[in-house]
């Protein structure tokens, strides 16, 4: 019985599997000391973030490196029987394996960030985390109107990066081209309409076109873009009903809701104080009437008499 413990104990896959798990329980107290010590302290969650990322990365790969060099003598005559069941793995965990191609893609790629307001997968919304096999979204929109979170987290895999287009609100612009449209009647003030939107247009989003032109020009340099128009523009068309104007212009990504509410406000206040000189439309509906009706109703009985 002396003798088995005592080979049990001198034998060498025991003791590097021993040497494997000190080494672990060591790396990663380290890592989490640094994630709770210093990490934990830093101010901007963008960095917070990356930087517990960076430093779980670490102890993944120092526990890779630990694994191979205990076990460095023992894995060449290992070599055909890991490839013969990596073979089987991999078509049963294709999908794993292309999730974590996307994890690599999406990481070297650049396709998104942790913030950034994306569609993936059907869903829209705020990138929270990003994993090696899926993607944190906190969605947007569904039953809330507006940019607006509805509550719901999504976990999307990534490996719908090769799948379908990635939409990404804010990138390497983090603004977007809205517009309002507002119907005037016939016969109003349509130079006076012009003004007022394109005077509220300058005031509500005018700070934001100075930060836009720096960023707008900066991704033209960096790719092949027209010179496409930053500040307010307002343009018309006349239909059946009524002249519709629209009034275009540059918003963050995340302040379109409030953004719309701040020009159709102003917007507003102005009309009114035209005293009628320019009025809204609205749909409006002419009912025919029926042209009338001779009709002449005959007695078979006098004739008869």
């Amino acid at each position: 019985m002396g003798t088995e413990l005592e080979n049990i104990i001198f034998n060498p896959i025991v003791g590097k599997i021993a040497t494997v798990i000190v080494g672990l329980i060591i790396i990663w107290f380290i890592v989490r000391l640094i994630q709770r010590r210093l990490i934990s302290r830093i101010s901007d969650n963008n960095n917070s973030y990356k930087a517990k990322k960076l430093s779980s990365f670490i102890g993944f790969l120092i526990t890779v490196l630990l694994i191979s060099v205990v076990f460095s003598d023992q894995l060449g005559g290992l070599t055909v029987a890991f490839g013969v069941a990596g073979a089987g793995i991999a078509f049963a965990l294709q999908e794993v394996i292309v999730s974590f191609a996307g994890w690599i893609a999406i990481v070297f790629g650049k396709y998104y960030h942790s913030g950034d307001r994306i569609q993936l997968g059907g869903i829209t919304g705020d990138v929270i985390d990003i994993s090696i096999l899926r993607t944190t979204i906190m969605e947007t929109g569904q039953w809330v109107n507006g940019d607006l979170y509805n509550g719901r987290i999504v976990y999307v895999s990534n490996s719908n990066v090769f799948k379908e287009p990635v939409f990404n609100y804010s990138g390497n612009f983090p603004f977007l081209w809205d517009e309002i449209k507002i119907p005037i009647q016939y016969g109003s003030n349509y130079d006076k309409t012009k003004e007022i939107l394109q005077s509220v247009g300058n005031e509500v989003v005018d700070t934001l076109t100075k930060e836009t032109k720096m960023q707008w020009e900066v991704l033209q340099r960096s790719y092949r873009l027209e010179n496409a128009r930053i500040e307010p523009m307002v343009s018309l068309i006349a239909n059946d009903n009524w002249v519709e104007f629209t009034l275009r212009y540059v918003v963050d990504f995340k302040k379109r809701r409030v953004t719309k509410t701040d020009l159709f406000t102003k917007i507003l206040k102005e009309v009114e104080k035209t005293n009628g000189e320019i009025k809204f439309a609205s749909a409006t509906f002419q009912l025919v009437e029926p042209p009338d009706f001779n009709v002449n109703v005959s007695d078979s009985n006098s004739k008869l008499d």
